[in-house]
């Protein structure tokens, strides 16, 4: 794998990413992990319930076994890097959700529209909080939903509008 340029721009592209295929997209709910670096870090394999995240030492950067992967989020509130979110394409006919660590305040309230944040902090279109997830002492979960286009480039939401 080639990071020279997100080592360069800090930001990740999705050729960096080892990402689900169509198929597993298409069933439902299915965490994305945006970890490329060789640190010694391992909590998102020890919250995995289901065993689906793996690391072949504790430097190595995590790899998910989609197939047993069932999108329950419990591993993103673990992440220090706050790299990891679950994808559910299936949340409407038009939109896709997103569950994205959130570590700001105020917290978005469930119907609240924001702007939809690339990796880069560009906004790329409009997100609507669907649901949040209170975590205590710990990185809150929040779920946005939006064009299924923009599913696997929103990363982040931006002010309210």
């Amino acid at each position: 794998m080639n990071n020279s340029s997100y080592e360069e721009t800090g930001v990740l592209t999705p050729e960096l990413l080892k990402l689900p295929s169509k198929e597993r997209l298409e069933r439902g709910p299915v965490v994305i992990i945006e970890c490329v670096q060789s640190i010694p870090c391992d909590p998102c394999v020890y919250a995995c319930k289901y065993g689906a995240i793996e690391k072949e030492s504790l430097t190595a950067p995590p790899k998910v076994n989609y197939e047993k992967c069932v999108g329950c989020g419990e591993c993103i509130s673990e992440c220090p890097g706050l790299a990891i979110f679950v994808v559910n394409m299936n949340f409407s006919w038009d939109e896709a959700t997103i569950t994205i660590p959130y570590e700001f305040l105020p917290l978005p309230k469930r119907g609240e529209i924001y702007e939809a944040l690339d990796r880069e902090g560009k906004v790329v279109g409009q997100a609507r909080v669907v649901a949040v997830r209170l975590k205590e002492n710990k990185t809150h979960l929040v779920t946005i939903a939006v064009k299924k286009s923009l599913a696997m480039v929103v990363r982040n939401i931006g002010r309210r509008l």
